[in-house]
C-alpha cells in the first residue's frame, strides 16, 4: 500500500499556487471535485486520486475506507487507508516535482473523513485540509503534535450522515492536539453550500 498505487489525475497549475488534493465522496471519482478545486483556487495544480475500496451494492461504489454500517467505520481500515494515502502523497510529491510546495486536501463526505484521518495520523504527509461534511474518523487517534496544521471544517447542523456531535468531537480532537481549526456551520444537511465554499476560499487564501 505505497507509492503511486492509487489511480489518479494530475492537472498542472501555477507553481506559486497551493497544490489541491481532491478527495471525492462515496461513489465518486477523480473528476468529481475538479470544479470545486477550480472555484477555490483557479490557478492551483490539482491532484485527484480515486478511493481504492469498492463498496458492493446494486452498483459498486468507490470509497476511501470500509465501513461496517452507515456512519460506523472500520477503524483498522481507516488507519491503513490513511497510511496508503499519505504514502501516495509523498510519492506524488517526488513524481510531479511538488517537494516543498504547500499542499491542501479538499474533501467531501468520505473524502473529508479520509482527509481528517490523514491529518490526524500522518502529519508528515498532510498538514492542511478543507473538509466538507466530515466527522471524527477514528475514535482515539494518537496524540501527535499538530502544531502548524490547519483544518477548515464546513458541516450542516442537520446532517444525518455526519452528525453534529461527531463533527464537534473532530474539532475538539484536532484542537486538543494544537491544530488550528476554522469551522463553518450551515443549517442544511449533507452538502457543500455556496457559503461554505466562500468561507473555504477565504480560509485557503489566508494561509
Amino acid at each position: 500500500m505505497s507509492g503511486l498505487s492509487l489511480e489518479h489525475r494530475f492537472v498542472e497549475g501555477d507553481p506559486a499556487a497551493p497544490v489541491l488534493l481532491l478527495l471525492h465522496g462515496t461513489g465518486g471519482g477523480p473528476e468529481d471535485l475538479l470544479g470545486l478545486g477550480r472555484e477555490l483556487s483557479p490557478a492551483s495544480p490539482l491532484l485527484a486520486p480515486a478511493g481504492a475500496v469498492s463498496e458492493h451494492g446494486a452498483v459498486p461504489a468507490r470509497r476511501w475506507f470500509r465501513r461496517l454500517a452507515e456512519g460506523v467505520f472500520d477503524t483498522e481500515d481507516v488507519i491503513a487507508r490513511a497510511g496508503q494515502l499519505a504514502d501516495f502523497l509523498l510519492a506524488a510529491r517526488a513524481e510531479y516535482g511538488l517537494a516543498g510546495r504547500r499542499l491542501v486536501a479538499v474533501g467531501f463526505s468520505n473524502g473529508a473523513n479520509i482527509a481528517a484521518a490523514t491529518v490526524l495520523l500522518r502529519p508528515d504527509a498532510l498538514t492542511e485540509a478543507a473538509a466538507f461534511a466530515a466527522m471524527l474518523p477514528v475514535p482515539d487517534p494518537p496524540r501527535h503534535d499538530l502544531r502548524g496544521s490547519r483544518v477548515f471544517l464546513s458541516g450542516g447542523e442537520h446532517d444525518p450522515m455526519a452528525p453534529l456531535p461527531s463533527a464537534e468531537e473532530l474539532v475538539r480532537v484536532l484542537r486538543d492536539r494544537s491544530a488550528e481549526v476554522t469551522t463553518h456551520r450551515h443549517p442544511g444537511g449533507h452538502q457543500v453550500t455556496p457559503e461554505g465554499v466562500r468561507a473555504a476560499k477565504e480560509w485557503l487564501t489566508s494561509g
